[in-house]
């Protein structure tokens, strides 16, 4: 057991409060941007396809609606990242449940009168072995998957920031040699930009990252 929640995306408790209130729009759509990506990342990671994803999306954000206000921003109840968490493993089971069922379709027979007509999955192995295929919310395995996409969405909102206060070319150079791994020679030989500059760049944009990383996360306590 670990001796604090998991909690990779440390929430507002002051944004919790608010979508308590279903009327406010403006907090459910900060709230809206912030994890939806993370729960699309992590329902396509577990299987699902890109309009299961979507679902498991839209009906994770309803169970929240529901329920938030059972949740009590307290760490004897456990973090809000791991109740998220719970709720997103839940929705994307639910996926894989509905994918499994069989279908039911109604038919004509040649008499005319209505028939019905089962039609099976392709895949029909059984719900059990749907459902098994998710991660338990309780196993490392999810909650490592969740905390790496926590992160990766993290980093592309400070990349975001960051290139909003860095020239063009700048951001350029840090992205060739940074991001896309091209040596400093090739950086600055494709930008026509000295080699001095690319590092320079490098380490600019870098440091602003690191910075505004932990502005996100500031934000967010």
């Amino acid at each position: 057991m670990q001796d604090k929640p998991f909690d990779p995306i440390p929430t507002r408790h002051s944004l919790l409060n608010r979508l308590k209130d279903w009327g406010d729009h403006a907090s459910w759509q900060d709230f809206f941007d912030t994890y939806w990506r993370l729960i699309y990342n992590v329902a396509v990671k577990a299987g699902l396809t890109d309009t299961e994803a979507q679902e498991a999306v839209q009906e994770t954000v309803i169970a929240v609606a529901r329920k938030i206000g059972d949740f009590k921003a307290d760490p004897a109840y456990g973090s809000f990242s791991a109740w998220l968490m719970r709720l997103t493993r839940w929705r994307i089971a639910d996926q894989f449940r509905r994918r499994g069922k069989v279908g039911v379709q109604a038919s004509a027979c040649p008499s005319g009168e209505g028939t019905l007509k089962r039609e099976l999955q392709p895949d029909d192995t059984g719900l059990t072995d749907l459902v098994d295929r998710i991660p338990d919310p309780g196993e490392v395995a999810f909650e490592t998957l969740w905390s790496e996409e926590w992160e990766k969405n993290l980093m592309a909102a400070a990349l975001e920031q960051v290139k909003r206060q860095v020239s063009p070319k700048q951001y350029q150079m840090f992205d060739l040699h940074a991001l896309q791994n091209l040596s400093v020679q090739h950086t600055a030989q494709t930008l026509q930009v000295s080699v001095a500059s690319v590092y320079m760049a490098k380490h600019r944009v870098a440091r602003l990252i690191k910075k505004t990383i932990k502005e996100l996360k500031n934000k967010m306590p």
